[in-house]
Parts: C-alpha cells; structure tokens; sequence
C-alpha cells in the first residue's frame, strides 16, 4: 500500500490519469456534438452565451463611444489601465479554487497584508521604486503568517469555507479601522496633521512607488494612450508563475484535493497541507494585488476602502468562466477584462449620450448587477 502512494505521488501524469477516472466527466459539448451545432451554436456552447453577449455589449459600446464625444484610444487606455490594476487580486482566486476551498471572500486579508507592507515601507524611508520592492518584502511574511491562521480556520470548517471567508474578509476590514489609528506610525507623509498619530484615510504615493510598474517600459502612443508595460508584465509573471505551480507535482496534488478529497488522500496526498498551502499563496496574492493597484491607483486608502473589494474580483473570475471548484488563467484574463472593461465604459459613454452626470449611479448599476449575475451563476462546466 506505501509503495502504491509513493508511485502515485512521485509522478503527477499517473496521479492526473487516476484523477480523471476518478472525477464526474466534465459538461462541455464534445467535438462532435460541437461540429454539429453549427459555428455560432459551437462558440456559444464553448465561450458561454452570457459572456458572448457581455462581450457583445462591450465592443458595443467601444463603437458607440466616438460617436458620442469619446475620444476612442483614451478609453481603451482607461479599459488596459483598469485590467492591469485589478488583474493581480482575481488571480488570487485561483490557488483556493484549486483546493476545494472555494472563492476566496477572504481576500481583504491578504490586502491587508498589503498595505501593513506599503505602509511601513513609507515609514521605514523608503522612497522611489524601491518603496515598492520593501512593500513586497515587508508583506510576503505578513500574508504567510495571516494566510496560516486563515487556512487553519478554513480547515476546521470545511464545506461552510465561503461563508467563513466572508465574516473574516469583513471583521479582519473593522479591525484594522481601530489599528491605523492605534498602530504607531510617525511619518509625515501618512500621519494626520493635527494628531501626529494615527493614519490618514487616503495616503499619496507620489515620492515613492506611484506608477512603479506602469512607467517601466511604458509604451506612449499618445497623451492619452500609455501602455502600462512593466504593470501588465508583472500580472504576465505571476500568471505564469501559477500556470506552472499548477503543473508541479505539489500543483497537480493540489487540483486533486480540489476535484476529489477522498481518492487524494487515499493516494497520499496530504488534503489540510494542500489547502493550507493553497490559502497561503492566495493572500500572499492578494497582498501583491494591492500593492499593483496601488502603484497604478496613486494613492493608499485605508479604513473601509478594503471592505468590498472581494466581490469585483470573485465576480470577474465567474464572469471569466470559472466555477466554484475549476479556474484557469484564461478565466482570470477574460474575465478581469470583461468586468473591467463594463465598469469603465457604460458609464463614460451613458453620460455622454444622455448628458447627464449619472456616472456613479451607472456605475454602481452596472458593477452590482454584474456581481449579482456571477454569484447566482451555475457552477459546473466552469473553467470553459
């Protein structure tokens, strides 16, 4: 029996065919079903409707937009600036989808992790892009010990992993409220004037790694049409980097107790170690996902800034095409773009056609109601 787990385990190819016979067959179309639906049936069938007529939309209202006093590159950049500024925390999604912890409501504690790093680079006199590398150094062992005590709860809780990450994701948020004040920072740039204590809700990154990753290698097609180069290869990065985690043996292990616990660990494979490590990696995600943001955002917001912003990203990755147990890089770019790409452009172009300032109830309309078609989508045949 030892020597069976040991083959098993030593070679992620068996492991994946084991899996395959293990798991319920996937529902998407097979080839020939697909060559006899027709073109427009098939793509339906493989892209998924909802997103053929998100995307439908969407390229709409790229035309629309010149015709309504738009100016066509400048939204484009906006749509890229936005995708490379969220596309870090949907990738974050990916490790505890892998795992069977489900999607990860818990996000704002890794993005705590995040500001403690960026918060203390600015106190520790860091300046410039090097702000930036000290935030990451500073957050890593942040976000692996939280990321610790966030797995080991998940894993004393399974199957209610979902609702548990939503009251840690919101009570970790209040918590850090009474922190920044408590916390004994003493720079000027972050400090309230009056007091000389306790952190400011909105902290300027400017003097210290404001468009950090933007500005290396940016592209400039012109004013308005900058390619944020350096921030767009860092998410390339770090999408790689997972691909081919998720390729490992430790990746391939992972997936398994993802797919089907009960044949992982009767193939040896350590079910709590892989869904520990699958939570760990998600809020050391998180936490690299806001220091991107911030870096292309400018700014550094604290208090409840953090409070809702797990659901754009848990939205993103279903609008992607993900499900609650199957995800993959394609998911995260379609679907960072698909949300993104909305949340800029209905109200930009719904304001200029009706001329009149609705933009932030557009906005909230548009972002809410996306977020609520991905929550109450189904769930299998995700990962299309």
């Amino acid at each position: 029996m030892s020597e069976k787990k040991d083959n098993n385990l030593n070679s992620p190819s068996k492991l994946n065919d084991e899996l395959r016979s293990a798991i319920t067959p996937a529902a998407a179309p097979s080839a020939l079903q697909m060559r006899e639906m027709g073109p427009l049936r098939a793509l339906a069938a493989s892209f998924g409707l909802p997103r053929l007529i998100i995307t439908g939309f969407l390229l709409l209202m790229f035309i629309v937009a010149p015709f309504v006093g738009n100016d066509f590159w400048k939204q484009v950049a906006n749509v890229i600036n936005r995708f490379s500024w969220n596309a870090v925390l949907v990738l974050a999604m990916v490790p505890m989808i892998h795992s069977g912890c489900g999607l990860n409501f818990g996000l704002p504690l890794g993005i705590i992790s995040g500001l403690l790093g960026a918060t203390m680079s600015i106190e520790l006199g860091f300046t410039g892009v090097g702000s930036f590398f000290a935030a990451i150094l500073i957050a890593t062992p942040i976000a692996i010990v939280l990321g610790s005590g966030y797995g080991w709860l998940l894993n004393r809780i399974k199957g209610g992993e979902m609702m548990i990450a939503t009251y840690v994701g919101f009570s970790s948020v209040s918590f850090m409220c009474m922190m920044w004040l408590l916390l004994p920072y003493h720079s000027p740039t972050m400090v309230w004037g009056f007091a000389g204590k306790g952190l400011r809700t909105t902290i300027s990154l400017e003097g210290f790694y404001d468009k950090a990753l933007a500005n290396f290698l940016a592209i400039k097609f012109s004013d308005d049409f900058i390619l944020p180069t350096g921030t767009l290869l860092f998410f390339a990065l770090l999408a790689f980097l997972m691909w081919a985690f998720l390729h490992t043996k430790t990746g391939t292990a992972m997936t398994a107790v993802g797919s089907n616990p009960t044949f992982a660990r009767a193939a040896g494979v350590n079910v709590d170690r892989m869904r520990l490590l699958s939570v760990i990696l998600s809020t050391w995600l998180g936490a690299m996902g806001i220091l991107v943001y911030e870096q292309g955002f400018g700014f550094i917001q604290l208090y409840n800034a953090p409070f809702y912003m797990a659901l754009p990203a848990v939205s993103a990755i279903l609008i992607g095409g993900a499900s609650v147990n199957k995800a993959s890089i394609a998911n995260v770019v379609i679907g960072t773009f698909l949300f993104q790409g909305m949340v800029t452009m209905t109200p930009t172009v719904m304001n200029s056609a009706i001329h009149m300032d609705m933009s932030e109830v557009i906005r909230v309309i548009v972002s809410q109601g996306m977020i609520l078609y991905a929550l109450t989508r189904k769930t299998e045949g995700g990962g299309r």
